[in-house]
């Protein structure tokens, strides 16, 4: 195993409560169709955990009623050997089997030997996973371009005060689903005040917001206005810190404008279209292998969430001029997500 697999893997196992794959350890989700009937599942998803702040279990579950189509959810025990959980699935007849970026490992030992299985993978593109296997569709969403609307706007907000162009993010850990949301955020940044300060700072955490909390008071006590939660449930305590301190915090994920007028936006990324787009390829029998699907800003992958009231219209419309600028490619916005 690569120095990163076993990083990843750590982390896998280490960070149970990461808020992609957050919830009820050991537990299995009945298959259920549209009208309600219990039906053998023709989809699995594998993820850890579904509490409320997961991700990708909500979204799977509202595309299973919208397309009709029959699925289950597991979250196998840590305590289980994954590449035997993933193989006796792979026997079981379902014609999709979902997972999250944290069986990238355990995809590449278990998809070569079941080439008839179809598997999708989450948040990882499909030249992370060994050996790229056939059967195996990949679907990244791309933050990067929405994180780049999200820096412009900090940016802006920023050279309204008077000083220096200060503003902040608190990352979790740094692989390429966390780095996305960051080079991109950065590039806005300056694009709109270009001799702005960025102050990176990852926690190497994402389920204790005291950590995280910890850094932002150090990046607003160095004169940062606005801060970037890219850590998860320990970015709470980045924008509770933002809260305290009257400064502005940025959301990830989900739209967390919910948490106080405090938030100036949130990077969001759409679970419910990926989820969708899998399930009714199922329900149509056309399902891809061998490639990664990256969904973009201009496919809605990933999308700002409600901006604050206080941002004047004059930046309201600047930031969706500068949004079709990037959807019909006159701006290049740098990532690090490979395909």
């Amino acid at each position: 195993m690569s120095g990163r697999s076993r990083r990843l893997h750590r982390s896998r196992l280490l960070l149970g409560a990461l808020v992609l794959v957050l919830g009820l350890a050991g537990t299995t989700a009945l298959a259920f169709g549209a009208d309600g009937a219990e039906q053998h599942p023709r989809v699995v998803l594998v993820t850890n955990n579904c509490s409320e702040h997961n991700f990708l279990c909500p979204p799977f579950e509202a595309a299973l009623r919208r397309t009709g189509v029959s699925g289950k959810i597991i979250s196998p025990d840590d305590r289980e050997d994954p590449v035997a959980t993933l193989s006796l699935l792979a026997t079981q007849g379902y014609d999709l089997i979902v997972v999250d970026l944290f069986w990238s490992d355990i995809l590449a030992q278990v998809a070569p030997r079941f080439p008839k299985t179809h598997f999708a993978i989450i948040d990882e593109a499909l030249g992370l996973v060994r050996g790229r296997p056939k059967n195996v569709q990949a679907v990244v969403l791309r933050t990067n371009e929405t994180s780049y609307l999200a820096g412009w706007l900090a940016g802006e907000m920023e050279k309204r005060r008077p000083g220096r162009d200060i503003v902040g993010v608190v990352g979790g850990i740094s692989f390429q689903a966390v780095d996305d949301f960051i080079v991109g955020f950065r590039a806005g940044v300056l694009r709109a005040s270009p001799h702005a300060l960025v102050l990176v700072d990852y926690s190497g955490d994402f389920t204790d917001p005291s950590k995280c909390e910890a850094i932002a008071r150090r990046q607003i006590a160095r004169g940062a206005r606005v801060v970037f939660n890219v850590a998860g449930a320990c970015g709470q305590g980045t924008l509770r810190a933002a809260k305290r301190a009257g400064v502005w915090g940025i959301g990830v994920d989900t739209d967390e404008s919910g948490l106080g007028p405090h938030i100036l936006t949130s990077v969001v990324k759409r679970y419910d279209g990926v989820m969708r787009t899998l399930l009714e390829q199922v329900r149509d029998g056309h399902i891809p292998g061998g490639v990664t699907t990256a969904l973009t800003l201009g496919d809605h992958g990933a999308t700002l969430g409600r901006i604050s009231p206080k941002v004047p219209a004059s930046l309201r419309a600047a930031l969706d001029a500068l949004a079709r600028q990037i959807i019909m490619g006159a701006i290049r916005v740098p990532g690090v997500a490979p395909l």
